[in-house]
């Protein structure tokens, strides 16, 4: 997301948001990316006090490929028992590299600004091993970590026509098979990264809308847990 839309929602949250500026492939292969962000995510829960942050009530959020380091950032989160996460927040996720390499989507799907080659091309510079095939490194897609129980509460949002569309839908179905609660908004007829091109689209209110209350209602419902707990 742009700064300023990253601003407007951490006023409309009252939360601190940290974004990260992690390293990119190809330059750097997985898991450069992954560690970069786990860092960052130790460092905010090591430094909560002094940041106005609670430590308490820590979500992980992303767009696109962000998205996808999100959902990794999130799984890795969970199987290192350090930094608990209270939710995810994946928009228009990318989680799976076998979405048009080795397996095919409706013709209509991924023909707008993120297509199957681009998405060929940049599963295969992260994973440093062609993309779809047999073999990708432990963690590094989301869409084939085969245990997801356990995972804080996600939204998950994307366009009808986004290439990643049966790819997140497939995960929300997996989160909700494995007891994770999972609010899934498909926005109809909308592209990949719909909102950034338009920012002021009556579709783009309401899904931003919808992202801000999912995050508001995690934040509130981790507040009344930590009363009960107490």
């Amino acid at each position: 997301m742009l700064i300023p839309t990253l601003q407007a929602m951490a006023a409309a949250l009252d939360c601190v948001i940290l974004s990260v500026d992690y390293r990119l492939a190809p330059a750097t292969k997985f898991p450069g990316s992954l560690e970069d962000n786990y860092a960052a995510l130790k460092w905010l829960a090591g430094n909560a006090r002094e940041l106005g942050v609670d430590a308490s009530r820590i979500a992980v959020m992303g767009e696109s490929a962000g998205g996808g380091h999100a959902a990794m950032l999130a799984i890795a989160a969970r199987d290192r028992h350090e930094v608990p996460l209270i939710y995810q927040a994946l928009i228009y996720p990318m989680l799976d590299d076998r979405s048009g390499t080795t397996r095919e989507v409706p013709p209509h799907i991924g023909t707008m600004v993120w297509t199957r080659n681009a998405n060929r091309a940049g599963w295969t510079a992260l994973l440093g091993v062609p993309a779809g095939g047999a073999q990708v490194p432990e963690g590094a897609v989301p869409a084939r970590v085969a245990n997801l129980a356990g995972l804080p509460p996600a939204f998950i949002g994307v366009g009808g026509i986004d290439l990643f569309v049966e790819e997140d839908i497939a995960y929300a179905q997996r989160l909700n098979s494995a007891r994770v609660p999972v609010e899934l908004n498909v926005v109809p007829g909308a592209f990949h990264a719909f909102d950034f091109f338009e920012p002021n689209a009556p579709v783009t209110i309401r899904f931003r809308a919808a992202l801000t209350n999912a995050l508001k209602g995690a934040f509130a419902n981790a507040v009344h847990t930590v009363k009960k707990a107490s």
